[in-house]
């Protein structure tokens, strides 16, 4: 991440007072976000099937990723035909509508979409205009649940229901909306969603998920240890995330009993084995979002710590309910 919008980033979440000119900005796209909002509710357009949007009212990562797949593999489960769209940020696939195979480049169709489909063994569909990757979803996939990976203010997708991951070690920060804060929302957004989730700790009003680890796994030949056993054989690990929160992530590396060296990159960075060469020959150890992006390395050294979202029993039934019951 670039110094200067690390620096304005740390500024959000510590109460900075030099953001204080940058308060007549944030209340003007708050403004803005209230008027479109509004507008959408006076529309009030019904979806030819229905579609649950995971989003946030916050820039930078929640967590909506481990939720979309658990979300999509629990319909699965129930019979339901599920299709997820994203904007598909980082991707550089030429024309859309794309769709996303399991074996497709990272480079084409960006990191959190191909981990979606390899982990949800779900049809991704990737497009800037979410209501087009929908027509795609019905068209060529013949969906009858549509999860929208992100878009909550993308207003011209039609929804069903909605769900918000806030992160709740960070919050929403000065409670302002950009640039003067992190939301890209007021936030008595909130109280219009259907479902508020906090990511890693309790949150008023939300309910609370956390992002459990699995197994290691190796990238070059797919060897998989418990954490004890990876622990008792590298007691200590080069940790690499380029999420929107790496601290979490080198957080749950510590709780397993790792020593860590945090290697922090911009979210969605675009790997390069240069990017790794740490001058040891340490485990290097990342996010499977990063990971994907880093399977063609052939590297010995790197892992990957899988996660899956945790939430109380019947929360993901009742998520994909009040979708299925539409607006």
């Amino acid at each position: 991440m670039a110094d200067w919008a690390r620096r304005i980033e740390q500024g959000w979440y510590r109460g900075s007072p030099w953001l204080t000119p940058l308060r007549p900005l944030g209340w003007l796209v708050g403004r803005v976000a209230r008027r479109r909002l509004a507008r959408f509710r006076e529309q009030a357009p019904v979806p030819p099937v229905p579609v649950l949007v995971v989003g946030n009212v916050t820039v930078g990562g929640t967590g909506k990723t481990p939720l979309v797949i658990a979300l999509a593999r629990r319909a699965t489960e129930r019979g339901l035909n599920v299709v997820v769209i994203s904007r598909g940020y980082g991707a550089d696939g030429g024309d859309y509508p794309i769709s996303v195979t399991a074996d497709d480049d990272p480079a084409r169709v960006g990191d959190e979409p191909l981990l979606i489909a390899r982990r949800a063994a779900v049809p991704v569909v990737l497009d800037p205009r979410r209501d087009r990757a929908l027509e795609r979803a019905l068209r060529e996939h013949g969906a009858d649940l549509v999860i929208s990976d992100d878009g909550l203010q993308h207003y011209a997708l039609p929804r069903s229901a909605e769900v918000v991951v806030i992160d709740a070690d960070r919050g929403l920060g000065n409670g302002r909306c950009l640039p003067a804060g992190p939301l890209r929302e007021p936030a008595s957004r909130l109280e219009a969603v259907d479902f508020l989730l906090a990511n890693g700790g309790p949150w008023p009003g939300a309910t609370t998920m956390t992002l459990e680890p699995a197994d290691p796994i190796r990238l070059s030949d797919g060897e998989s240890l418990t954490a004890d056993g990876f622990l008792a054989r590298f007691p200590r690990v080069h940790g690499v995330a380029g999420i929107g929160h790496p601290r979490r992530f080198f957080r749950t590396l510590e709780a397993l009993g790792l020593a860590v060296t945090p290697h922090a990159f911009a979210d969605h960075h675009a790997f390069q084995p240069a990017d790794l060469a740490f001058g040891d020959d340490l485990p290097v150890i990342m996010t499977e979002k990063d990971a994907v992006k880093c399977q063609g390395f052939n590297d010995p050294r790197l892992w990957t710590l899988p996660v899956r979202a945790s939430l109380p029993p019947g929360t993901l039934d009742a998520i994909l309910d009040r979708a299925l019951a539409g607006p």
